[in-house]
């Protein structure tokens, strides 16, 4: 079983809480065992330990720099692909994860 620690980051940690349950779904469906956290942008700093993949959601697609800068080249940052999140399409969330992460 393959394991993945995924940070997902808006706004506020709120709009993301569907889009963990469908992450995990997803997850769970292909035997792969997720972890996934919600966090507003301005709180990452400290929880980064341990992730695996940061994705922003398209609302704070403007902090990819940022975010970047923070992470300084450890774990891979991306934004997740907007029609997968407004539809809350957790396994395309979860294949563009996996494929950021090199196991």
């Amino acid at each position: 079983m393959k394991k993945i620690n995924i940070l997902l980051v808006c706004n506020a940690g709120m709009s993301t809480s569907l889009l963990i349950e469908k992450i995990e779904k997803a997850g769970a469906e292909q035997s792969i065992e997720t972890a996934v956290d919600a966090r507003p942008v301005d709180d990452l700093k400290n929880h980064l330990a341990d992730k695996d993949v940061v994705l922003l959601g398209p609302q704070v697609r403007f902090k990819e720099k940022q975010v970047k800068e923070m992470v300084e080249g450890k774990i891979p940052v991306s934004i997740i692909d907007m029609s997968a999140y407004g539809t809350m399409n957790g396994e395309k969330v979860l294949q563009q994860a996996l494929s950021l992460v090199k196991k």
